[in-house]
């Protein structure tokens, strides 16, 4: 028996009654399986993923039949579905209840009556099955954001579902976090049996884990098969969706090759080049890159900002220093909780550093006169802290009132569809597009931002890497702090790394991701042992088309 079977799902929002973000879904999942969900932002992963339980789904219009277990969804109460059904969240803060670590893994266990010695037992489980003995006491206000997420999974798995539905879980976490997080959920899948639905932009870690992939466009099923055999149906129909897939089989068709022995992994990748390549006299070059030298007039410096919250809490910066050339896109990775979107607060003086100075073409970021018109402005990490009214197109006029201009913004973002629709009624990638084009409408020299690419899907990650380039052809600078390597190495004009309160280094993508073991790209990682200073897809297939193979 199936554990979900759909059948005919239609859903649509009250705010567009005929647009329908759900178009005739039949999906059946079976138990103990691993399903991969994956599509453009805004169509519908995640409101069919709220339809599989009932207290998450969104209000509307629908019509359709979901099973599970072979009975209506709505026939099981909410205790049922609350320990049968878990749900990982794109944002770990909006899930997380109690202030405590403890209490949060028992927090659901309390509200199923679970009898305090099952209740001690589960909790400990679970706190040694993910590492989480060390922090077990601690204030869950001090935990970072992978750790947070480690939390709600503990949380929801000490109650043993039998369905694990995760949305963009690692849509906040930096690279390694996250594919800790996702060899977690694998582990879970392999080894306890629970039926796994993810969606997720990032998927280099999922798709070869995956028993099936479904492939959503327009609120529709397209593809729904096998990892290898959607990848091959979506190249040969030269969907933009292909875009998305893992590098090793965007530079297995890129480079001309056919067949069945299409890499999925970096290791599947790493032996198939070593097979062509064998007996090869290899010509691994590519354009030399000019090293970093630092600015002599920087449109954005810090010289030793030292900032912590509380009088006696530790310091989060400790004598950050750098500068940023005009004109540039200076992208900034880390791991969580190191003081990357800190800094960007620095800067526009939300967080103010009691040591230190913040200039802005070389006067002081405190004493410039409207520093929000005209001169700087941000993209927060949560886009729906810029959301104030009831439609994205009075979200926009609260910027400009300019009609004109900003149905132009709202074109160059791809949200004049949504402009009607109510900002908490978008997808997470539509709420990023929709905050951008309101941060853009106020026509910054300086513009910072925080985890940009969080939720968007690859397609429209071109479409900002655009935006931002010609942003940047008008004079504007950039400052970006991101998880996604894969941007940084396609898009940054100078990579920086942040560790413990301190900008380590500064250099140019190639220079920097090709000397890295870990914060690097996946086509790096596949290739590095013949080609060590490819960083892109795109190196790695123009060095085999250079060497004829």
């Amino acid at each position: 028996m199936a554990q979900f079977d759909i059948q005919h799902l239609t859903f649509s929002y009250p705010t567009a009654p005929d647009r329908h973000c759900l178009d005739d879904i039949c999906l059946t999942v079976e138990k103990g399986e691993y399903v991969a969900l994956c599509g453009k932002s805004g169509s519908g992963k995640t409101t069919l993923l709220r339809h599989l339980k009932s207290v998450l789904t969104p209000h509307g219009t629908r019509s359709g039949v979901i099973l599970f277990d072979g009975k209506p969804l709505d026939e099981a109460d909410l205790r049922t579905q609350s320990g049968r059904i878990g749900y990982v969240m794109q944002n770990p803060d909006s899930q997380i209840v109690t202030d405590k670590v403890w209490h949060e893994l028992a927090f659901g266990l309390e509200s199923l009556g679970c009898d305090q010695k099952t209740m001690r037992l589960r909790v400990a489980e679970m706190a040694s099955y993910f590492g989480i003995q060390g922090w077990f006491h601690r204030d869950v206000a001090e935990l970072s954001g992978g750790q947070k997420q480690l939390l709600n999974l503990a949380s929801i798995m000490a109650m043993q579902p039998d369905v694990l539905i995760l949305d963009e879980p690692t849509s906040q976490l930096d690279p390694i976090a996250a594919s800790d997080f996702l060899n977690t959920v694998r582990k879970i899948n392999r080894e306890l049996g629970t039926t796994i639905l993810i969606t997720e932009h990032r998927l280099e870690d999922i798709f070869h884990a995956a028993d099936r992939v479904v492939v959503m466009d327009q609120g529709r099923i397209v593809a729904n098969s096998a990892p290898k055999e959607v990848g091959a149906a979506l190249y040969a129909q030269q969907n933009d969706l292909f875009a998305a897939m893992p590098a090793p089989m965007r530079i297995f068709y890129g480079a001309g090759y056919k067949g069945n022995d299409c890499p999925l992994t970096v290791r599947e990748g790493r032996s198939w080049l070593s097979s062509i390549t064998a007996g090869c006299k290899i010509c691994d070059t590519l354009p030399e890159e000019a090293p970093y030298e630092e600015p002599e007039h920087p449109a954005l410096q810090l010289k030793e900002v030292w900032f912590r919250y509380e009088k006696d809490t530790p310091d989060i910066l400790k004598g950050v220093s750098f500068a940023v050339p005009k004109g540039s896109l200076f992208a900034i990775v880390g791991g969580n909780g190191t003081g990357k979107s800190t800094t960007l607060k620095s800067v526009c003086g939300i967080c103010r550093p009691y040591r230190g100075k913040v200039l802005i073409d070389g006067k002081p970021a405190d004493k410039l006169k409207d520093l929000f018109h005209g001169n700087l402005a941000m993209l927060p990490q949560d886009p729906q802290s810029l959301f104030v009214k009831k439609t994205v197109r009075e979200d926009l006029r609260e910027m400009l009132r300019d009609e004109t201009e900003i149905a132009a913004m709202a074109e160059i973002c791809e949200i004049t569809h949504l402009l009607d629709s109510h900002p908490y009624d978008l997808s997470g990638g539509e709420q990023q597009r929709a905050a951008l084009a309101k941060v853009l409408l106020t026509k910054p020299r300086l513009l910072l931002l925080d985890e940009p690419t969080k939720g968007l899907d690859s397609f429209f990650k071109r479409k900002l890497a655009r935006v931002l380039r010609r942003l940047q052809d008008s004079g504007v600078t950039i400052v970006m702090v991101t998880h996604d390597v894969e941007f940084c190495a396609e898009n940054a004009d100078l990579v920086s790394m942040f560790f413990d309160g301190q900008l380590l280094t500064t250099n140019t993508p190639r220079r920097f991701f090709a000397r890295n073991s870990f914060y690097t790209t996946a086509a790096n990682r596949m290739s590095r042992h013949l080609f060590p200073d490819a960083v892109t897809a795109e190196d790695v297939m123009a060095l085999l088309k250079e060497n004829h193979l």
